[in-house]
């Protein structure tokens, strides 16, 4: 008879709040001996604004932290609402109601994109003797829905192709024809999980940039570990939701920019791209990094803005002995966490010696200096 009575107060402890948040309304279950903090906790993902972000306000008073909902006098079917401090928040910004059925990627600003009307430009024969000459093949911004045809004439000439600004959802497996190919730029098209072929682009022995940004990707295959020649892969405003492992058997890669995606964690693979210099996880929804990017030795900047994260890999600083540059602005992590990690000293005087050297040769476009990371 004890345990029924002791069951039936877990039950009645567990209360259901509302929280109102930029026009929504968001039930949350949980127990009334929960802390505000936990609330808070459970209310990141949800709303994309940080813990620390959050100030929650229930009958007029300001919930602190450290209570439990019980002792803030928080019951069932309470109604709170939820403010957020600007800039502290991961991903690309607050969910708001206005924006809950649009897509997350940002898209071109309706006086850049191509119009229906206008027809796709032809190549003329000047052009690809140009093409041919120049190893450049430049086709942005002409409204092409497809690779033309004449674009595969040019073999082996091609070194940089540039479809940037089009409405190309599909290129063919014939692109391995342009077996001398360097640079792959597909920027502002609709690219998407299926409209690649990423065994004929590991053909391309030469390839060693691909570009990807503002598409429609949302998962990166297994395949994308045979482009071993690839030295930078940007893939930033699309849909992806992770990396695959396969990402660490690009071992010369030097630059990885997946900033303003969905990402929700990183392979502990990452540590196999040993060559990374630049690493680009900004606007993304990491609340870890896995301990395995302290490998990347000659990794010389990082960039987490508007994550979740809440503490870095241990030995970052001592074995990273590159990195000058780490951007942590929007996160839970704040100046009095990263002070505490071993080997900050070390990783100060680098990044504030490469500051005075941008001042000296008047490169830096500000004489301020960023510690990197919210003060509080």
């Amino acid at each position: 008879m004890e345990k029924e009575g002791k069951s039936d107060a877990d039950k009645r402890s567990t209360i259901t709040v509302n929280v109102k948040f930029s026009g929504r309304s968001i039930p949350v279950e949980i127990s009334d001996e929960s802390t505000v903090k936990h609330l808070k906790s459970l209310l990141q993902p949800l709303t994309n604004v940080l813990s620390r972000g959050q100030k929650l306000i229930c009958k007029g008073k300001v919930l602190v932290d450290e209570m439990t909902l019980k002792a803030s006098e928080v019951g069932n079917g309470a109604k709170i609402m939820l403010m957020a401090s600007q800039g502290l928040h991961q991903g690309d910004g607050p969910i708001r109601k206005e924006a809950s059925n649009l897509p997350t990627v940002k898209r071109m600003p309706e006086a850049m994109r191509p119009k229906k009307d206008i027809p796709q430009v032809p190549v003329v024969k000047s052009q690809l003797e140009r093409w041919k000459a120049t190893g450049v093949v430049a086709l942005s911004e002409c409204n092409l829905k497809a690779l033309p045809d004449e674009v595969l004439t040019c073999g082996p000439s091609a070194r940089v192709l540039d479809l940037s600004h089009n409405s190309i959802q599909h290129l063919p497996a014939t692109i391995n024809s342009l077996s001398s190919l360097q640079k792959l730029i597909l920027n502002w098209n609709k690219i998407t999980d299926n409209s690649l072929s990423w065994e004929e682009l590991a053909s391309l022995k030469s390839l060693t940039v691909i570009s990807l940004n503002q598409n429609h990707i949302a998962t990166l295959p297994r395949e994308v570990g045979t482009l071993t020649s690839l030295r930078q892969l940007h893939i930033a405003h699309n849909e992806l939701t992770g990396l695959p492992s396969e990402i660490g058997q690009l071992t010369g890669l030097e630059v990885l920019k997946v900033n303003n995606n969905r990402i929700h964690s990183i392979p502990e693979s990452i540590g196999g791209c040993a060559s990374l210099i630049e690493v680009d996880l900004s606007s993304n929804l990491l609340v870890e990094l896995p301990e395995t990017i302290s490998k990347l030795k000659g990794l010389k900047a990082l960039y987490l803005r508007n994550n979740g994260l809440k503490s870095l890999p241990s030995s970052i600083f001592k074995l990273c002995c590159e990195l000058s540059t780490l951007d942590l602005h929007g996160t839970e992590i704040t100046m009095e966490v990263i002070c505490q990690i071993e080997g900050w000293e070390n990783f100060d005087e680098r990044r504030r010696s490469k500051h005075q050297k941008q001042l000296d040769f008047r490169v830096s476009s500000s004489g301020k200096f960023d510690e990197g990371a919210d003060k509080s």
